[in-house]
């Protein structure tokens, strides 16, 4: 037996050396240095005086190429964790033969908060900053590290000047750096649109994991991407890192990015990134200074929906809080600016008109346009002329299908609750419970009442009894929430004739299908802020705006919405 023993421990080493093949690759010419090569220069910096990251320290470097001339604002590379792919090198070497245009590097570090004495431990905020999904990190790189940058000059002076065109703009990083790499990408893809992702963290550390789902959900975003991984790479509590890179590829090409990979037999190692750092540079340099495109993506909703070429559109004008949102019969928009008390028309041409007082457009009012200071709500009457209804509480949204159901809002009597107004005259509480309801929206036949629930991220469901009460409740559209909340902050919802659900939210329009879940996601433009309201308008109802809390987006759609005043219409059966 102890003979066996000691045969078994000398082949430990080689079995052991099997489960993890040694890693040798190519050597690109451009990852070693040549004679002749103008070679650029790298210098040191500190930075501890982040607000996104407040009480952080951490170094970073930046290269600067021979090459570089203030006069021209250079391109950016951006790498986590310090200086990694031989890349200052490899840069040289790409810029001389005009393979890449003339890039400065910035590689940063995580950041740290110092202990105050030897007897305490540093906090290490390298999870913080790189695993965790949303825009902190993309700021704090954006308006905090960059910005840093351009204070400073080459040791020969020059100014360092960096492009502020995200289609000059590069991310790179290794593990818990690749997925940072992507997350400012994704977060702002008008700040990034190239990204090198090595053995990247796509897994359960903070939410990582949800990636591959997503980006087969959004309106594709002109990001292209090169991705590495090995096989023999992490497997552990938090996922499988090989299998991880794969279903982010997959769902790349399935989304219609540029996407390119790399598949080896590694570990958790940046071996064969490195080794081929210089051919995916050329790869995503490639065919610059064109810009980088949104691809077409295979989603069927986002296919049905969408219209080619056909973006968000900002309707001009400044405003204060914006508040009731709705469509008349014409598909002309009336909303009010609760800060101004100021009524507006957005007409067909996009024009906005103010209103001395509304017309009888509205569907929904928490003051009087006649100087009441109780609230009125404003419903159409059976003859379609506008009639104004006293009432001693206030509401979130309203609909009006021969019942008028409207939500209680927050901090009210009624707050939680969801009425029914009986001929306009008898209110009767149909529900409550929820947890801050807020939008309302029939489905298409008029047999059923969706209510968002704006502190989660559900959506309820009625049936419509014939005396208009409430039933069968279930909770039923499940919705995607950013990392930065704990809920979805649904607010506003609406339908299209076939079924489809609207609904308003942190993260832009989530479009469900009928059995409640997301098939589609459509962001909003950088800076517009979470959508708080929606409705569909324009001639052919084929027009949906959406509003924030101090703007107004508009976009021509494939569809046509539904209103309350439409005639009841029976969708297809969905697909189960």
């Amino acid at each position: 037996m102890r003979n066996l023993l000691v045969i078994l421990l000398c082949f430990l080493p080689i079995i052991c050396f099997s489960q993890t093949p040694a890693e040798k690759y190519p050597v690109d010419s451009a990852s070693v240095e040549h004679p002749g090569v103008p070679k650029g220069e790298i210098l040191k910096f500190t930075f501890a005086d982040s607000k996104i990251f407040p009480g952080t320290w951490r170094e970073y470097m930046v290269y600067v190429p021979a090459q570089y001339d203030p006069a021209k604002p250079a391109c950016v590379f951006v790498d986590q964790d310090g200086i990694q792919f031989k890349s200052p090198t490899v840069f040289d070497n790409l810029i001389h033969s005009k393979e890449m245009p003339v890039t400065i590097g910035v590689y940063i570090t995580p950041g740290r908060v110092l202990a105050k004495d030897t007897t305490a431990l540093d906090r290490y905020n390298r999870s913080l900053e790189f695993d965790g999904l949303g825009d902190a990190y993309a700021r704090f790189v954006l308006d905090e590290l960059l910005p840093d940058v351009e204070k400073h000059k080459t040791t020969n002076g020059r100014a360092i000047v960096l492009s502020h065109n995200g289609n000059d703009r590069m991310i790179a990083g290794t593990s818990s750096g690749a997925i940072a790499a992507f997350t400012a990408a994704w977060e702002r893809p008008d700040a990034f649109s190239r990204v090198m992702s090595g053995i990247g963290t796509y897994v359960s550390l903070r939410g990582g994991d949800r990636y591959p789902g997503l980006i087969r959900k959004y309106e594709p975003k002109p990001i292209r991407i090169f991705l590495q991984d090995g096989s023999h790479d992490l497997n552990i509590y938090g996922g499988d890192w090989f299998y991880a890179n794969q279903m982010m590829e997959r769902a790349f090409t399935f989304a219609g990015y540029e996407v390119n990979h790399a598949w080896g037999e590694g570990a958790h190692s940046g071996a064969q990134s490195t080794a081929l750092f210089a051919d995916a540079m050329r790869w995503l340099w490639k065919d610059y200074p064109a810009p980088v495109k949104a691809g077409k993506s295979k989603n069927a909703m986002l296919g049905e929906i969408l219209i080619d070429r056909e973006g968000w559109e900002k309707v001009s004008g400044d405003y204060g809080l914006l508040s009731e949102f709705k469509a008349d019969r014409e598909g002309e928009i009336c909303l009010r600016d609760i800060k101004t008390n100021k009524w507006y028309t957005i007409d067909h041409d996009n024009r906005i008109k103010v209103e001395r007082h509304p017309k009888p457009k509205v569907l929904k009012s928490d003051a009087s346009p006649h100087g009441m200071k109780s609230l009125v709500v404003v419903a159409f009457n059976k003859d379609a002329e506008i009639d104004y209804y006293k009432y001693p509480f206030s509401g979130n949204d309203l609909v009006n299908n021969n019942f008028m159901y409207l939500t209680g809002t927050t901090g009210s009597v009624d707050g939680g609750k969801i009425l029914m107004f009986k001929d306009y005259s008898k209110k009767l509480v149909v529900d409550r419970g929820l947890n801050h309801p807020y939008g309302l929206a029939l489905t298409p036949d008029h047999s059923q009442l969706y209510v968002t629930e704006s502190n989660t991220h559900w959506i309820w469901i009625y049936n419509i009894n014939a005396d208009g009460t409430l039933s069968n409740k279930q909770r039923y559209g499940w919705l995607h929430s950013p990392d930065t909340t704990d809920n979805a902050q649904p607010r506003g919802i609406k339908v299209d004739r076939d079924g489809r659900v609207y609904v308003a939210t942190a993260l832009g329009i989530q479009v469900l299908d009928q059995v409640g879940r997301v098939n589609a996601i459509l962001p909003l433009p950088f800076g517009a802020g979470p959508a708080i309201d929606l409705c569909f308008g324009g001639k052919d109802f084929n027009e949906l705006f959406v509003i924030t809390r101090d703007k107004i987006y508009r976009r021509k759609l494939n569809v046509h919405g539904m209103n309350d005043f439409d005639p009841p219409v029976k969708p297809a059966k969905p697909h189960l």
